[in-house]
């Protein structure tokens, strides 16, 4: 009777555990939820896949002073074989159009909109620099 009853608890308490796993997938927090009034407006990735792989992003921002510019540069896609880069620009001020691979991501016209530069290495280390063309 003392086993009959320990598997009903031990089924319990995996119900619970699965119930608790489910839960937490479904409620992860994502781009929409953070702060600043994100909206990506283009993305470039190059199309080398034995080398390193460039990916570049064009994000405007609704709110500079409260925007999480680091948690939504984490959220974005990055592997060990490249860099990641995001530019943020302030909604309603001219933004690139064309992206291109290199140092130079876009026109030079576009650098006095850029609010900040969000940038992850090869290596995982990030970093953010605020109004990057001053």
């Amino acid at each position: 009777m003392n086993t009959r009853r320990n598997r009903y608890l031990l089924l319990i308490l995996i119900v619970i555990i699965a119930i608790v796993m489910f839960k937490d997938t479904l409620t992860q927090s994502g781009i929409e939820d953070l702060k600043g009034g994100f909206k990506e407006i283009i993305k470039y990735r190059n199309e080398n896949n034995t080398g390193p792989v460039q990916r570049i992003f064009v994000v405007t921002v609704k709110d500079t002073l409260n925007a999480q510019y680091i948690d939504y540069g984490n959220l974005m896609p990055h592997n060990k074989y490249g860099n990641t880069k995001v530019y943020f620009f302030l909604e309603g001020r001219p933004t690139p159009n064309e992206l291109m691979p290199g140092k130079v991501n876009f026109e030079a016209k576009y650098n006095n909109s850029c609010v900040a530069l969000y940038e992850k290495s090869a290596m995982s280390n990030f970093g953010l620099v605020k109004y990057p063309f001053r």
